[in-house]
């Protein structure tokens, strides 16, 4: 915005002569106006002319612009401008043309500044005496509209627990067959594996926490000879194991169904044992599998390969002749009620899944992760959900302290550094936000809406527009400040859970496009959620023209 203080009242100086006097610059312009905080400041292009025939060719003066807020006072870099006949550095001003005046004013912003008035001050002297020049106002200030977005509008991100009530493990055992044999041998039923098999079935049966899922048992035959005597082969291998496991449940009293499949002839079996050998030419063999799909072909292409076939015949073919047994089981996990007892009474019988799982049970969430940070202090998760927890009470510096400490045990984690980058923001440092959050990619986190925050708090307008994704009163911020009205209103409307900031700045947009009832109707809103907003308002330059409004008094006091 720019605002024009052309016509702005000159006073008559003393130092009169025929070579005119030191004066103010008139016409003075200043942009924006009023001023605005952008990034962390506060910036102003000041413009004016000097008249012709009005600056003594002898007389130099010094100008600084002055921010003057709450009894306190900043000043920027001033700059001289001297006569045409002065030997001293500065930019001349010839007594006949006049010069144009223009000069740049920078202030590190603070919040103080939100009502303040930008003031040119004079040093002005003519030859060796010194010129009194009051103070000149040439703006208001500040609009602070960027400081409504806020790192607390970005949802943190929790990295969760795996834990699962019933956890699946399963167990195999191989009957393996001679050649074109499907009687079960007695060397095989007493095999490590099946006797791991036999334990683990009764274990899962008599065991509280444990239960049979599935019993399965597969009768294979290998790629070789005719398809009809393999598929009888496989039937009848796996025919008797599953006798053999059904004897094997009724004498242990067991009563669980099996379920039964057959392959006929294992060519996926046959292609992994030969990528896993070290058969020579065996590219060879895997490429034959890759031309040919027909079993038959194949069968023919690999016995033609005379040299190879022996080793295959020997090393490859024999472990495909089986029958496998396989048992899935069901680990059932503790009771939410019993993961609570134990939380409360003896937290060391919970492993760190179930502490962290505990936590979404309880309402006190920050005391179950102080314990899993003691207890499993080099999780990454039990410091990230702490930190998480302080920064949802508004305790910046113990969240940062937590996501430090996680950060020390995976500096690369992708969601505790999206985390930190919230709090880094949320304590002012966008420096340690920008980095923190370009190791987030990847994180289950919004980081568009952290990357928006990110660039408005830094004045980048245009980089946060082409950040944000969805609506939030961040976005709707950045689209105040970019002067897109209509936008914003959208965006406020959308909002999934509006609060007092919502309303606020819907009061802005009101203000900004001069609907009075918008003003109104939001900011009783506002004030109403949160009641610390009515003295931000009484001082928000954004409502300056409500400023002797009766109604918007009323509603503010």
């Amino acid at each position: 915005m720019k605002k024009s203080f052309f016509g702005m009242t000159i006073l008559a100086l003393a130092l009169l002569s025929s070579c005119g006097a030191p004066v103010q610059p008139e016409q003075v312009n200043v942009n924006p106006s009023p001023l605005a905080e952008v990034g962390n400041k506060v910036n102003a292009e000041i413009t004016g002319t000097f008249p012709a025939k009005k600056f003594a060719k002898n007389a130099v003066v010094v100008i600084t612009p002055v921010l003057k807020f709450e009894g306190q006072e900043i000043l920027a870099q001033p700059v001289t401008y001297v006569g045409e006949k002065v030997k001293e550095n500065g930019k001349a001003v010839a007594y006949k043309a006049g010069a144009r005046y223009a000069q740049s004013a920078s202030f590190d912003y603070v919040p103080a500044m939100a009502k303040s008035e930008l003031y040119l001050r004079f040093e002005a002297k003519k030859g060796k005496k010194v010129v009194e020049i009051p103070d000149l106002k040439i703006a208001d200030g500040v609009i602070t509209t960027q400081d409504l977005a806020k790192a607390e509008d970005i949802r943190c991100q929790i990295t969760p627990d795996k834990f699962q009530r019933i956890i699946q493990e399963m167990q195999e055992a191989d009957i393996m067959f001679l050649i074109q044999q499907s009687n079960l041998r007695n060397s095989q039923l007493k095999t490590q594996e099946m006797r791991d098999l036999e334990a683990a079935i009764l274990e899962a049966e008599k065991n509280d926490r444990k239960a049979i899922n599935n019993l399965e048992v597969s009768g294979y035959a290998s790629p070789d000879g005719g398809l009809d005597m393999n598929e009888k082969l496989a039937q009848a291998r796996q025919a008797n194991a599953q006798k053999f496991l059904q004897k094997e449940l009724k004498r242990n009293k067991i009563n669980h169904g099996i379920e039964s499949t057959m392959t006929a002839e294992d060519w996926e079996g046959f292609q992994r044992a030969m990528e896993e050998s070290n058969i020579q030419d065996k590219e060879l063999v895997l490429r034959v599998l890759s031309m040919y799909s027909d079993p038959e072909e194949r069968e023919a292409q690999i016995k033609n390969l005379a040299a190879v076939y022996k080793n295959i015949a020997k090393d490859v073919l024999p472990a495909l002749r089986r029958s496998r047994l396989i048992l899935t089981t069901d680990l059932i996990g503790k009771s939410d009620d019993e993961i609570i007892a134990f939380l409360q009474n003896d937290p060391s019988q919970l492993n760190v899944e179930e502490m962290l799982y505990a936590a979404t049970l309880v309402a006190d969430k920050k005391a179950v992760y102080q314990k899993v940070t003691q207890m499993f202090a080099g999780d990454i998760r039990g410091w990230n959900n702490l930190g998480m927890c302080y920064f949802n009470e508004g305790n910046v510096n113990e969240a940062i302290r937590c996501y430090n400490k996680a950060l020390a045990i995976d500096a690369n984690n992708a969601d505790v550094n999206y985390n930190a980058g919230i709090a880094a923001l949320a304590d002012g440092d966008l420096q340690k936000a920008e980095a923190f959050l370009g190791k987030a990619a990847g994180t289950q986190g919004d980081l568009s809406a952290a990357m928006g925050t990110l660039y408005t708090m830094k004045g980048e307008y245009a980089k946060a527009k082409a950040a944000y994704k969805g609506a939030s009163n961040n976005a709707a911020v950045q689209q105040i400040l970019n002067e897109d009205y209509a936008a914003a209103r959208k965006t406020l409307n959308e909002v999934a859970n509006p609060n007092a900031t919502t309303a606020y700045l819907s009061a802005i947009v009101g203000a900004r496009t001069n609907d009075r009832e918008a003003v109104y109707s939001n900011m009783k809103k506002a004030v109403a959620l949160d009641a610390s907003l009515k003295a931000r308002a009484g001082k928000d330059i954004e409502f300056a023209k409500f400023a002797q409004d009766e109604q918007f008094k009323q509603i503010i006091k």
